[in-house]
């Protein structure tokens, strides 16, 4: 039940990456500080970003919930994969995000009066914004990275869970054989000391009759 549901997820993911990808490449980044629409399809591509993560935690939940060993290493295998082209995805988002501000910023709309300042005053907004990009992107990376370790932490704490499991029911079996096993010799004790009584019972009897056809022959 779980491969279905993922499956399901992953055509969704699918599909919705594909939108993401035709919303970025319809942008006009020459002129967006001019179109309004760019806004919109930046707006439209964060939402199906957003759409994109949710799906991509329900395929994380249905893999960690698989089963079969080889069927929950595949679907961890996909989800990685399909972390990664959302990775790309939101690069993409933020590169074009950035570019639009940064042509709004160098966009003649200030227009020619103010001179030299405005070029200056122009030149510090683009300085600022930037470095501000960089801080953005160095952040998103670590939150990138932060998210893959929990996410990694959680994946290795359910595969020690599980393997605790099967240890112990190792050792559950374990015990079972070796109590059969004492068991098992305990029986053949007892039938090594019947073996030695009997054989001692059967020497007796022997004896008795020895004894007896002696006297009975000294008797003739």
């Amino acid at each position: 039940m779980s491969s279905i549901s993922f499956e399901r997820y992953d055509e969704e993911f699918l599909s919705l990456t594909e939108q993401v990808q035709k919303s970025l490449t319809s942008l006009d980044i020459e002129s967006a500080q001019s179109s309004s629409s760019a806004e919109s399809d930046l707006k439209f591509a964060l939402n199906l970003l957003s759409q994109c993560e949710d799906l991509l935690k329900q395929m994380s939940v249905e893999a960690r919930g698989a089963d079969n060993a080889d069927t929950k290493k595949e679907l961890l295998h996909k989800v990685r994969v399909c972390k990664a082209k959302l990775a790309n995805l939101r690069d993409d988002y933020e590169t074009a995000k950035n570019e639009i501000e940064r042509m709004s910023l160098i966009s003649p709309s200030l227009g020619p009066s103010r001179g030299n300042g405005a070029g200056s005053h122009k030149e510090r907004l683009l300085a600022t914004s930037e470095k501000i990009k960089s801080q953005n992107d160095t952040l998103e990376r670590a939150r990138r990275i932060m998210a893959d370790t929990e996410e990694t932490a959680m994946e290795i704490t359910t595969e020690l869970g599980r393997n605790r499991e099967t240890i112990q029911s190792a050792h559950g079996r374990v015990r079972e054989v070796s109590g059969l096993t004492n068991r098992a010799r305990r029986i053949v004790q007892n039938m090594s000391r019947r073996e030695v009584q009997q054989k001692l019972v059967l020497y007796m009897v022997l004896a008795v009759i020895f004894i007896v056809l002696v006297i009975i022959i000294f008797n003739l």
